[in-house]
């Protein structure tokens, strides 16, 4: 039986695309966010000033900075222009985990369609720079060190490539899923007013989970890609 979402609520929606439809909220948030945003930062020497005192502004500027300094770590320097892309996939799963945790909502991170979608966009995108970084080089790294063992190191390396987004969406999916199927069921044992503190533990977890998946999600992208670009293969 499919669980009451907000969503359904809308003629156009369907619940078999329960996960869609919340992915698509969620972009849709977070380009507007993104718009508001930018037009808050204003131009010039004002732009750039930090804020201060706590806002949505200040929050953003001190995840875009550890973002910014993983990446540095990383991939060193040349992985700042993937900044965007590295802040755009956190923040899209993020927002996703954290919609979970509103009732009559699901997020769409616990469905394998969306998950596992955003790690093969991943793994498109760190082949993709592999090649324009190192040309036909990089398909050298698939035929490990010794010439004789190629072809059994090329099947080996080619399917770890090509698991990589099922492993990556299989470990957020079933995070997310696990956490917020947890977080349902202590929610209802304890609905109560005076087990308000209950609750409230486990959505401080949900919390903590859905940010944590997606630093991994992301930290593991940055270490595709670093390995991808790099020159030494």
């Amino acid at each position: 039986m499919a669980h009451f979402n907000w969503l359904q609520l809308l003629p156009f929606v369907d619940h078999h695309y329960i996960h869609v439809w919340t992915g698509i909220a969620v972009s849709l948030f977070l380009i507007l966010f993104a718009f508001v945003g930018r037009l808050a930062l204003g131009s010039g020497s004002h732009a750039v000033i930090p804020s201060g005192k706590l806002s949505i502004k200040g929050l953003v500027e001190v995840v875009l900075e550890f973002i910014v300094g993983l990446s540095d770590l990383v991939i060193g320097e040349d992985g700042r222009k993937f900044v965007p892309m590295f802040a755009s996939i956190f923040f899209f799963i993020l927002i996703n985990n954290l919609v979970g945790l509103i009732p009559g909502m699901t997020p769409s991170t616990d469905n394998l369609n969306t998950t596992i979608g955003v790690g093969l966009f991943s793994f498109l995108v760190y082949n993709f720079y592999g090649l324009k970084e190192n040309g036909l080089n990089y398909l050298k790294h698939f035929m490990g060190p010794v010439l004789w063992l190629a072809p059994l190191m090329a099947a080996i390396e080619v399917v770890s490539h090509c698991i990589r987004p099922l492993t990556l969406g299989l470990r957020l999916q079933g995070n997310i899923l696990a956490d917020h199927t947890v977080l349902g069921v202590f929610v209802d044992m304890f609905s109560g007013a005076w087990f308000i503190p209950v609750p409230a533990i486990f959505y401080g977890m949900g919390i903590f989970v859905s940010g944590m998946q997606a630093f991994v999600f992301t930290m593991l992208s940055m270490i595709y890609i670093s390995m991808a670009i790099a020159h030494d293969h």
